[in-house]
């Protein structure tokens, strides 16, 4: 579960039920830069309030009652000119990250639109012996296509192996002689 879209449904619920349109406003829904602020906190009560032309630490109070988030977080507070900030509970978080422990997919989504990725990594020079240089290449290379396939996206990988005109060469020299 994401957190954060979580909440912006609840609040998106709350302003529907007070009949504002939530649109672009959930956007102000964000985690906290400060822990005494709460864990997250919505600061949009002040554009809204101008907008519908109420007094915006009204009108946050107004949104906390209609907030149902009780299973979630403790009763959210109204601060300042009307910010509304949320403390989430322990035990809810704690429930959370277990489940997404469980999870194989560890609370990851699949994308949506998945792409075709094409990943050409590795690379070394067929001409010059591997040395341990080579392994950073590849393990970013893998990495990348691991994860895009985790994500859902097809991955097509692939190995380049450039010019083989040398080892042909030393081929047919050593056939010859």
């Amino acid at each position: 579960m994401n957190i954060l879209n979580e909440l912006k449904a609840r609040f998106a619920d709350a302003l529907k039920s007070l009949s504002i349109e939530p649109g672009e406003y959930l956007d102000l829904v964000r985690q906290s830069q400060d822990a005494k602020f709460g864990d997250y906190q919505a600061n949009f009560a002040m554009p809204l309030g101008k907008k519908l032309g109420k007094n915006p630490r009204e009108l946050a109070g107004e949104i906390v009652s209609a907030l149902k988030i009780d299973d979630l977080a403790a009763a959210p507070e109204v601060a300042g000119p009307g910010f509304i900030n949320v403390r989430l509970h322990d035990e809810w978080l704690e429930g959370q990250l277990n489940a997404a422990c469980r999870d194989d997919r560890l609370g990851v989504s699949p994308v949506a639109e998945p792409k075709t990725y094409v990943i050409d990594y590795s690379a070394p020079n067929v001409a010059k012996p591997m040395h341990v240089g080579h392994i950073r290449s590849t393990v970013i290379g893998d990495s990348l296509c691991r994860t895009l396939r985790f994500l859902g996206h097809h991955v097509i990988s692939d190995n380049h192996i450039g010019d083989w005109g040398t080892q042909f060469g030393m081929i047919i020299y050593g056939y010859k002689h």
